[in-house]
């Protein structure tokens, strides 16, 4: 039986454009009826034309990509799926933008696909130890903004003139938070912060 070269694309539903990446699998070529394309993020892999593919590609297949993010975003998974497409489906893959990941037997298979799985490691590590960053930098962000007395969230309630005297009745045991609240038109959760000073 004849092998097959596969095609996969995928676009966010934000970016939407999949013109350049059609055409770098044609120029590979990649045959129309053998690219399949999802429009959804790169969160998971539980994307129905992925996993249509993923029934679909044989061993000694080829399956090509424009680039690795074309897969997801989550270099753990990324490197789950690898192994499974190269190791478990025994699929050749060609990563376009990145020659050093292409998995066909050019001379030693062996090494082909032994450079391919430590770039993909050193890949992962680097978009790993990047999230890492940003998360940190994000981190460092907001405590330097709260310092600057940057308030987050939504923009508070001004506390209305009736709140002090509701309040009272309300220590006083002659009105319920409910009430309360109800008279101020705020949530009892409301009226509740705002006894409490907060």
């Amino acid at each position: 039986m004849k092998n097959t070269t596969y095609g996969y694309i995928r676009v966010s539903t934000k970016e939407q454009n999949e013109d350049r990446q059609y055409l770098a699998l044609h120029n590979f070529p990649v045959l129309n009826k053998h690219i399949y394309m999802d429009k959804l993020s790169g969160k998971d892999f539980n994307r129905p034309q992925y996993q249509k593919l993923m029934r679909k590609i044989r061993p000694g297949d080829t399956l090509v990509i424009k680039s690795i993010d074309r897969l997801g975003r989550n270099y753990e998974e990324i490197l789950l799926q690898w192994r499974i497409i190269t190791k478990e489906k025994q699929v050749k893959v060609v990563v376009l933008d990145m020659p050093l990941l292409d998995t066909r037997k050019t001379g030693d298979g062996l090494t082909d696909i032994f450079v391919a799985d430590l770039v993909l490691q050193i890949l992962s590590y680097v978009a790993q130890t990047e999230r890492e960053n940003i998360h940190q930098r994000q981190k460092e962000g907001i405590v330097a903004a709260k310092m600057r007395g940057v308030r987050f969230g939504r923009p508070r309630k001004p506390v209305p003139e009736q709140f002090w005297q509701l309040k009272q009745e309300w220590e006083n045991k002659k009105i319920t938070s409910r009430e309360a609240a109800r008279q101020l038109c705020i949530a009892q959760d409301t009226f509740l912060r705002w006894v409490h000073g907060k």
